[in-house]
């Protein structure tokens, strides 16, 4: 596929001192992961409509909810507005995806069935 998202590594550069440290054994390929993240969230596709470049649903899912968890993501958004002295504003529109699952959930407590 040639449409898929890629993290350069420039990017991963600024990105890595927001990484959580490896415990034990090596971690799967943050960039793989986290561009498979990205490419995820920015389609609204679900986990297991990633494209196997990524790695594995499974693997993304993990990553992100871990480091949702443990606010990695707040951090990286945070640490790379700091760092833009020039005052431009940094935006994430999440509302289609938050959107979508809303309306998902209520049709399965109305007992509708999910799309």
């Amino acid at each position: 596929m040639s449409n898929l998202y890629w993290l350069t590594e420039a990017q991963m550069e600024r990105l890595r001192p927001y990484f959580p440290k490896s415990r034990g054994r090596a971690r799967v390929d943050d960039r793989r992961v986290l561009s498979g993240i990205i490419f995820i969230n920015r389609n609204g596709l679900r986990w297991c409509d990633a494209p196997s470049e990524y790695g594995p649903p499974k693997t993304l899912y993990n990553r992100w909810k871990r480091w949702s968890d443990m606010g990695i993501f707040a951090q990286i958004l945070m640490g790379l507005a700091e760092q833009a002295p020039d005052n431009k504003t940094i935006s994430i529109d999440a509302t289609y995806l938050k959107a979508h699952r809303t309306a998902a959930s209520l049709r399965l407590k109305k007992g509708g069935e999910d799309a």
